[in-house]
């Protein structure tokens, strides 16, 4: 299926060939106009300018499932150890709050900030056992507050434009899910499908909305994005030249640029070879505009 605005895979453009084993969590960082980014398993956390091509990396000696910038600068990240600060110029790290501490099996996955500036970042089992993860809210003032149980692989979050619902990916269950959303207080209820998506054309992964309340999802092993209109009818497939897309994100001056990151760590020797910029950094103009992403603590 393609929408009224398809592209295919020659309207993807590389933007940044990083090779990244597990490339995720990718968000636009409006004060800087820089993307930010992880490498989940290599510990990597990266600045990137599509403008000039500079491009900047932070190893932070573990796993990191996603990092967001912060309204008094620098970036929350999350990690096995639970939520912390990066100073990226010095590459300081902060803890913040400890999460799962008594988990050594789990680590962080993708992450998100709501538009309350609160930072959300789900766990997974390092083997994927099924239920072995959580969602967790990180508000400014450091409280840490589980918000979801039984998770086996958390991945895309994202919010309406009235802040009304949240929109939300466990993996395996094949579904964008969304909540009623409470702005103030940051209480979620009343979890619902808001689309289904066939093994065949991926596992849901990464999220974002467009200005539209479009739910754009990378899926993961199906080399595509899937845009689903506010109503959940999907209205645009876009194919891609990797097998395994992560996350999109909006960014650019005039939030117009739809970039996407990729991982190659599970693909074949062979897949490779005929992918040699997985893990690459693409973009896409697909004619609409994003959101402004909300930093932590900040509106």
């Amino acid at each position: 299926m393609t929408g009224r605005i398809g592209a295919s895979v020659a309207d993807a453009e590389l933007v940044l060939d990083a090779r990244a084993e597990l490339g995720e969590g990718i968000v636009w960082d409006a004060s800087l106009a820089r993307l930010v980014w992880v490498d989940i398993m290599r510990g990597r956390v990266h600045r990137f300018d599509p403008a000039s091509g500079l491009s900047e990396v932070r190893d932070i000696g573990q796993p990191v499932g996603a990092a967001a910038p912060a309204a008094d600068g620098g970036l929350v990240v999350a990690t096995p150890e639970g939520f912390a600060r990066l100073d990226f110029e010095s590459g300081r790290m902060t803890p913040l709050a400890a999460v799962e501490a008594d988990v050594p099996g789990n680590r962080m996955n993708d992450g998100a900030c709501d538009p309350a500036g609160r930072f959300w970042a789900g766990t997974m089992a390092l083997d994927e056992q099924p239920g072995a993860g959580s969602l967790y809210r990180l508000d400014p003032d450091g409280r840490v507050t589980q918000m979801i149980t039984g998770v086996t692989i958390s991945n895309g979050l994202a919010w309406s434009a009235d802040a009304r619902r949240m929109f939300y990916v466990d993996s395996p269950t094949q579904r964008i899910d969304v909540f009623d959303f409470d702005r103030a207080t940051g209480a979620i209820g009343n979890r619902r499908p808001f689309a289904s998506i066939s093994v065949e054309d991926g596992i849901p992964d990464g999220l974002t909305i467009d200005v539209d309340d479009g739910v754009w999802v990378a899926l993961w092993g199906g080399g595509r994005l899937h845009r689903y209109t506010r109503d959940g009818v999907l209205d645009r497939v876009v194919r891609l030249p990797v097998t395994y897309p992560t996350r999109c994100a909006f960014g650019g001056p005039e939030l117009d640029e739809l970039f996407v990151t990729s991982a190659w760590r599970a693909l074949t020797e062979d897949e490779r070879e005929a992918q040699p910029h997985a893990g690459g950094i693409y973009r896409l103009r697909p004619g609409i505009r994003g959101r402004r992403a909300t930093p932590f603590g900040g509106l």
